[in-house]
């Protein structure tokens, strides 16, 4: 067993996105961690998940997309709202998508699959973080707005999982309380309730 691999799932921490500065990934290290990520329980290899990377200018322009969609699906949103929706992206060096797809398939039920995205999720983390890197897994307003989900070309059987933003972190990020494990965890007994 790994020392190093259980004290990075022990000491990981997301990031604030605001935090995250160059450098990013380069491709090659970008490479490796979408090859970790995909490296989940995927039943029946129906691969219910894709990934969109957004990089260099395409973070900008990816934040009109935003700012437009905000515009539209919003009352009234002010100026200030919408320049920070315009740079949201430019918030970390690199930010992958992860878009979750289900497929009908009766032996692989729809949660299953989804379940198989959300590994997918944590493995480009994890992968990010054991290189270096520090990242922040989020949804927010976009990742539900129809006027993103019409941009990105999602099919009706794909939704967002994720923004996953990558970047160098400018300091450490201080933990937070941790779950009880006594309060979260039984054992069964063989017995009933």
């Amino acid at each position: 067993m790994s020392q190093q691999l259980i004290d990075l799932l022990l000491t990981r921490r997301s990031a604030k996105p605001a935090l995250l500065i160059e450098p990013g990934p380069h491709p090659e290290q970008l490479g490796t961690i979408l090859r970790a990520a995909a490296r989940v329980p995927d039943h029946k290899k129906l691969e219910p998940w894709r990934f969109i990377v957004f990089e260099g200018n395409a973070r900008a322009e990816f934040g009109r997309v935003l700012s437009d969609a905000c515009a539209a699906e919003e009352s009234a949103p002010s100026q200030t709202r919408l320049e920070m929706e315009r740079a949201r992206l430019l918030r970390a060096p690199v930010v992958v998508a992860v878009i979750s797809r289900t497929i009908p398939n009766p032996g692989a039920p729809e949660w299953e699959q989804v379940l198989s995205c959300g590994a997918v999720c944590m493995n480009l983390c994890l992968a990010a973080n054991a290189l270096g890197f520090g990242t922040s897994w989020i949804t927010e307003w976009y990742a539900y707005s129809s006027g993103v989900r019409a941009a990105l070309r999602l099919a009706d059987n794909e939704r967002v999982a994720g923004f996953i933003y990558i970047g160098t972190p400018k300091e450490k990020q201080v933990d937070r309380e941790r779950p009880d494990l006594d309060r979260i965890t039984t054992r069964w007994s063989g017995q009933a309730p």
